[in-house]
């Protein structure tokens, strides 16, 4: 048997599945007398260890992965990249998580693994291209790899996709990036294939269906301290603040405090040095609001940045919708971007994401926000004047003065 020409990363879940099937049954409507097996083949891909817990659903997709290509007559290759992914992906989320950053798992693997170590394994095998059952586009212009949204914005996974560059999209096929999730389904189910009604993967990928908290204290041990207000008061005791992330209202059991109203608290800063977790009342809190961010250093697909400053738009997080932004490169790389509209809950450790309409330009994680408590910590995010922020109940804007005191 010769070599496959595209290896499909399968992942046992439905997108996977028919990412082969289409491409499968495209390569035979064009080349009618060619083997299948010849042009097509699966690579599953063990990318976690099992860590004692029974949670890991890795053995179950294997098997789901295993009866897709049987049931489409292609071969199927194993690779295990757990050791990889604990130097490449996981350690950094322990580290970011442990600095009061909330990091993104999902960028770092398409980039440290599937678009990586799984690329060149494919290439090992002999293949030209790879395929995945991603929710985007890429697209070939004046002698430039772009990647694009996919048409289905609902599932559109560029954001997790920024990272990669033209070696690896030109050597990228996306199946599913001209199609709806529904379209996926009912072609699933018509070609019989056993993942049409499975349910989709949640969350991040190794902590499956168990609690965030439980699984992060198995690598960062509880660290108690005191949940304070932003003007210091103190009003109970959180189990560590890299649990928690900016704008997050589930865990804090805070309730029937004396001198305060009975509305909900929402995270608004984390302390790392001081180990206090910072709270205030009310979902469009002004402490949640930032008009700057600064990055680490950006990534660009094409491999450069369009210009030194330029508009376009962005996303914080996924599926947001686009917001219009001012963005100039800093001589270190970095990024300076100023948003049209005040932002609720830009949260450092996460990926900013620019665009120019449905190409994806590129991003960088986010280093620092001009919101009031974490301007605090970054004197240089300090500068925006009091109209960047939204009204306080009694009409007048916030500014970092106003916590100046803590």
């Amino acid at each position: 048997m010769s070599s496959p020409r595209i290896i499909v990363g399968m992942s046992g879940g439905v997108d996977s599945s028919v990412a082969a099937l289409l491409l499968r049954d495209q390569i035979l409507r064009e080349h009618p007398l060619c083997d299948r097996e010849s042009t097509v083949a699966g690579l599953f891909m063990h990318n976690w260890a099992d860590d004692g817990s029974g949670e890991c659903r890795a053995e179950d997709d294997r098997r789901d992965a295993v009866a897709v290509c049987g049931r489409l007559g292609i071969p199927i290759h194993f690779r295990d990249f757990s050791t990889e992914y604990w130097a490449g992906v996981f350690e950094h989320f322990l580290a970011e998580y442990a600095a009061g950053r909330t990091p993104n798992p999902d960028v770092l693997c398409n980039r440290e693994i599937k678009f990586k170590h799984f690329l060149d394994a494919a290439r090992e095998l002999g293949a030209a291209s790879i395929a995945t059952g991603h929710y985007a586009r890429v697209r070939e212009q004046d002698g430039q790899w772009q990647l694009l949204r996919a048409l289905d914005r609902g599932k559109d996974q560029s954001y997790f996709l920024h990272q990669l560059g033209q070696a690896q999209l030109s050597a990228t096929l996306f199946p599913l990036g001209e199609l709806f999730k529904s379209d996926v389904r009912r072609i699933a189910a018509s070609a019989g294939l056993p993942t049409a009604r499975k349910k989709d993967s949640t969350g991040i990928c190794f902590i499956g269906e168990r609690d965030f908290r439980e699984f992060l204290a198995r690598y960062l041990p509880a660290k108690p301290g005191a949940i304070v207000t932003p003007d210091g008061r103190r009003i109970g005791e959180h189990p560590g603040v890299f649990y928690f992330t900016l704008g997050q209202r589930e865990g804090l059991q805070l309730g029937g405090i004396r001198g305060f109203e009975p509305a909900p608290w929402y995270v608004v800063g984390k302390d790392v040095l001081r180990n206090e977790l910072v709270v205030d009342q009310g979902v469009d809190s002004p402490y949640l609001y930032s008009r700057r961010l600064r990055t680490e250093t950006a990534h660009w697909i094409a491999g450069e940045s369009p210009c030194s400053r330029f508009s376009c738009t962005a996303q914080t997080r996924y599926r947001q919708n686009d917001v219009d932004c001012d963005v100039e490169i800093r001589p270190d790389g970095s990024l300076e971007v100023t948003f049209a509209s005040a932002q609720r809950a830009v949260t450092p450790g996460q990926s900013l994401v620019l665009y120019r309409g449905e190409v994806c330009l590129g991003g960088a994680a986010i280093a620092a926000t001009d919101a009031p408590l974490d301007a605090l910590a970054h004197p240089s995010m300090a500068e925006p004047s009091p109209s960047a922020y939204p009204a306080e109940p009694d009409g007048q804007a916030i500014t970092n003065s106003k916590t100046a005191s803590r």
